[in-house]
């Protein structure tokens, strides 16, 4: 018996439709003849037998429900009513992806700008795109590129009681052993293997890692799937991320962080020890070969930039909306620099008389909090490494690294490093993890929601029994996540840019301290201790000052400082005296000329002029030929603009 057809009308945005079915049809094929009928290319909407009821008439898509038990009969009118957010047709994807490029402003392919990041404290994630990486396009790090072309074996002497061969033979007591080889490295006391020693054991044995490919931990449902509507109407195989258990990860991007010498840190630690507050900096350097660890990498830290930041005894508040933070890149780029890590310091004083400090973290407290490895997770995914083993993105992991200065178990004042996981990294990009307000040393995974689709996360721990059971990561012990990182300082120090016995360093930037504040007062002074016969490479040789005068006022210099920081880079003497001459710096030793006062003439001078200074007269009122500020006072510069008094 052939089953009677009964006609349904469908509403839109695109207009009125009809269609023919029988009463046994189920909903599933009913939103099938609806994507059909209108050419949708999703299933981003839903359907409604009441406009004005929209959420007590909604019409689930369902295998087992008919539309006749529904309540759907013939010459019914149902609605139609899109997702928000949600793309129906090909052209208006193409549309929303020309009107983002044109409008969103500093976003990068595959950053993460789609409103999913309100309930996070932390930014937009400028990733790198996710489309698949050609072999040629992907731009390693030049020790990476060193490294790779490196056989890594490890070289021993002949065993003059074991071997019992001539000097050209080899047998297992000496012949080399691989990066990887457990026994040294236990023997070694290294705790994990470097990167280059873990894509060595990937791609060794017989088929010489043909197979291998890494890939990133991604917790978020797949996009592009059109089986079905999307979350939390719908989910499949295809799409449903799946679960996770997380392990210790055994290998680590970055086995050392070593500061050129220990003025470095003793520059970032004056603002605490002189204001008693907190203090956070981004590491400058660059990455080289580590020879302690088989193939390893060290990254050797320079410079330490501070962003703006509010700073107490107990926290710090940072903005990443850094204004000056695209002039500092540059600088960096132009000095072969980059960002290589983070650091900020927990330090509370215990003895002012002893100088200790308390011993705050350690296997009885934790080691980083849960929302420092969100934040070291964030900056990581920030800055990812480029890795030819990825096809996918181009990238997997990072080289970023995390220091903190804190009391060790003597009271001391000493520094320690970490990273986080690769897997701590997919759970942060993807808004997985949070923090827990009042156990530091516990994150939280996310449960599901109408918004988010979780998965299950685990991780292993032993019992009371000494079994290894499997626990859900609500809550989680972040210390699954982390990887150490030693940090120190070499025995004969090292100088990237110039430091000088008797002359007092140039003010660190953001630092609202009396005495630390960057001004044209500030850069006359540091000028005023040097004389005529100090190279001029080495009165600019500071990170500081070059990222002052290139961001100052006064005198734009941003345009021209290219060729000093080349000058710098090879420590070419001519060229920067060739720089010096140049009419944009002479404007700024003319302008601080004039600033000293008369009082300083016989004790300093500027570097390269003549000495002569401008007397004074003083005045009760006087008018500001910059800015034409009324000053109430008879000092030398004006106390709105700072330039010197004309």
């Amino acid at each position: 018996m052939v089953e009677t057809q009964i006609t349904i009308r469908l509403q839109s945005r695109e207009g009125l439709k009809r269609i023919q079915t029988p009463p046994s049809l189920t909903t599933k094929a009913l939103y099938d003849k609806v994507k059909e009928s209108f050419g949708y290319c999703s299933y981003g909407y839903t359907l409604h037998r009441d406009r004005r009821n929209l959420k007590g008439s909604e019409i689930r898509s369902s295998i087992s429900e008919t539309i006749k038990q529904q309540g759907i009969k013939h010459g019914d009118l149902v609605f139609v009513e899109p997702i928000k957010g949600v793309n129906l047709f090909p052209e208006d994807e193409e549309m929303q992806d020309a009107t983002a490029g044109s409008s969103s402003s500093g976003s990068t392919p595959g950053s993460i700008n789609d409103g999913k990041r309100k309930d996070s404290y932390l930014p937009d994630l400028p990733l790198p795109a996710s489309r698949s990486a050609s072999m040629g396009s992907i731009v390693e790090d030049n020790v990476d590129i060193t490294l790779s072309n490196q056989d890594g074996l490890i070289k021993r002497q002949k065993d003059s009681k074991m071997c019992r061969h001539g000097e050209k033979g080899q047998c297992v007591f000496c012949a080399p052993l691989e990066p990887y080889d457990e026994g040294y490295l236990k023997e070694q006391n290294i705790k994990h293997l470097s990167f280059h020693s873990y894509l060595r054991k990937l791609t060794g044995g017989v088929d010489k890692g043909k197979f291998a490919a890494l890939e990133d931990l991604s917790v978020s449902i797949a996009e592009g799937c059109t089986a079905h509507p999307p979350w939390p109407k719908g989910i499949c195989s295809k799409c449903q991320p799946s679960a996770v258990t997380l392990n210790r990860q055994t290998y680590r991007h970055v086995d050392n962080v070593m500061f050129e010498n220990p003025l470095i840190v003793e520059r970032f630690l004056s603002y605490w020890r002189s204001s008693g507050c907190q203090r956070m900096g981004f590491l400058f350097g660059r990455f080289e070969e580590h020879t302690d660890v088989p193939l390893g990498i060290r990254a050797r830290v320079a410079a330490i930039y501070e962003p703006p930041q509010d700073t107490a005894k107990d926290g710090i508040n940072f903005s990443l909306n850094d204004e000056k933070i695209e002039m500092v890149n540059q600088i960096a780029t132009g000095l072969g620099l980059k960002c290589v890590g983070w650091i900020f310091t927990d330090l509370i004083p215990e003895d002012i008389s002893k100088g200790t400090v308390k011993h705050l973290r350690g296997i009885h407290s934790y080691f980083m909090s849960a929302q420092e490895c969100i934040t070291a997770a964030y900056f990581q995914n920030t800055f990812p490494n480029p890795c030819k083993l990825s096809p996918k993105r181009g990238y997997f992991g990072s080289k970023f690294a995390t220091v903190i200065v804190t009391g060790d178990e003597k009271h001391q004042v000493h520094m320690v490093g970490y990273q986080v996981s690769n897997q701590c990294m997919g759970l942060v990009k993807d808004l997985c993890l949070l923090p827990t307000k009042d156990a530091p040393e516990l994150g939280y995974v996310k449960e599901s929601s109408e918004k988010q689709y979780v998965p299950d996360v685990f991780y292993k721990q032993k019992d009371e029994y000494g079994n290894e059971v499997t626990r859900l990561a609500r809550p989680l012990p972040v210390e699954y996540l982390l990887v150490d990182v030693p940090v120190s300082t070499p025995k004969e120090p090292q100088f990237t840019f110039t430091v000088k016995s008797g002359i007092t360093p140039f003010p660190v930037e953001n630092r609202l301290v009396d005495g630390q504040i960057q001004d044209f007062n500030a850069l006359a002074s540091y000028l005023n201790q040097f004389d005529s016969t100090t190279p001029f490479i080495e009165i600019v040789s500071d990170f500081h000052f070059l990222v002052f005068i290139a961001t100052m006022d006064f005198v734009s210099i941003r345009d021209y400082v290219g060729p000093l920081l080349e000058a710098i880079r090879n420590g070419d003497y001519s060229k920067a005296n060739e720089w010096r001459q140049s009419e944009v710096w002479g404007t700024v030793e003319r302008l601080v000329e004039a600033s000293i006062a008369p009082g300083m003439a016989s004790n300093a001078s500027v570097p390269g002029s003549s000495g002569q200074q401008q007397v004074i007269t003083p005045q009760s009122v006087w008018t500001c030929s910059h800015c034409t500020f009324h000053n109430q006072n008879n000092g030398t510069a004006c106390e709105m603009c700072q330039l010197p008094r004309a």
